[in-house]
């Protein structure tokens, strides 16, 4: 059972890196699952709505899939923030910025520690700090990066032309994206009747939440209330606690325990929720993307 759970797990090299962010927690692993779980659907969503949005990775896949019309991303951390709405406003700004950026360790902490004069340094800090500090862990205390990869220290997360890319291809569908910092929770409660349009929850999770994100705590409770009213279809993903568990069951949704690997590369189970996940206990079919051909294996490791 366990080595057929290991054949599932999905491979990240085999799925295009759309997101600037090398995100802890990051849902490249879950881009398949979405694709099947939309593909699923007798029509295509108008809007695809990421209500903790972080890295983005699911909806700006969707988006570039052509799975939907339009996305929105929400988020509520303030760093984070001034990222989407700089790569929306003054993408090739922030992309010629980063390429022309000389990263040293003196370089670094001069970013670091000089206070942000706009939402542009803001964003430009934040890239930085998502790139040399450990795991992409950008939560107070989290620390540089030290040997990294292949001894190359500060540096091995550091894919000046690859980032500007990322930044650009999102920079050109600015009409097809609205970005929102505020609670997600709020958002599903005051948004939920939205007609043509389907959520995607990856809210902070209950065991590792605290270390990894700024704004770890939210009401488990408060938000399954506000999906279980909200008018479209949604995916959820988890830890796979008890706790979460009684709620799915309280609130009548469905669950699938999928696999995944962390990045220590151990074999681990999430927990996907939803009214019916009747497509997620199909066979997986890859979705074979042709821009994989030219994607180099240094680009799109660097998450």
């Amino acid at each position: 059972m366990m080595r057929d759970m290991a054949r599932r797990v999905i491979n990240v090299s085999a799925v295009p890196h759309r997101s600037p962010f090398r995100y802890p927690g990051g849902k490249t692993w879950l881009v398949p699952y979405v694709r099947q779980w939309l593909r699923s659907k007798e029509t295509k969503p108008a809007e695809f709505v990421e209500p903790f949005a972080g890295g983005g990775i699911v909806g700006l896949s969707v988006l570039f899939d052509e799975l939907t019309d339009h996305l929105r991303l929400i988020e509520l951390d303030e760093q984070i923030a001034s990222v989407w709405r700089t790569i929306l406003a003054e993408g090739a700004e922030l992309a010629a910025r980063i390429v022309s950026f000389d990263l040293t360790k003196e370089n670094v902490l001069t970013v670091l520690t000089t206070a942000p004069q706009n939402d542009a340094d803001h964003a430009f800090q934040t890239i930085v700090r998502n790139r040399v500090q450990r795991g992409g862990i950008m939560a107070p205390g989290a620390g540089l990066l030290k040997q990294g990869e292949n001894g190359r220290g500060i540096a091995s997360r550091w894919y000046p032309e690859t980032l500007a890319k990322r930044i650009l291809d999102i920079a050109n569908k600015t009409e097809l994206i609205n970005f929102l910092q505020c609670n997600g929770i709020t958002v599903i409660e005051e948004s939920g009747q939205m007609k043509d349009c389907v959520w995607f929850i990856d809210p902070p999770y209950t065991v590792a939440g605290r270390r990894l994100y700024v704004h770890s705590e939210i009401d488990h409770t408060r938000l399954f209330a506000a999906v279980s009213k909200a008018r479209g279809d949604f995916l959820m993903t988890y830890d796979d606690a008890e706790p979460i568990r009684e709620l799915a069951r309280e609130f009548g949704f469905d669950t699938h325990k999928i696999p995944m690997k962390n990045t220590h590369h151990t074999l681990m189970y999430e927990l996907l929720i939803g009214r019916d996940l009747a497509w997620a206990r199909k066979p997986l079919h890859l979705f074979k993307d042709p821009l994989l051909e030219n994607v180099k294996a240094r680009g799109n490791a660097g998450g």
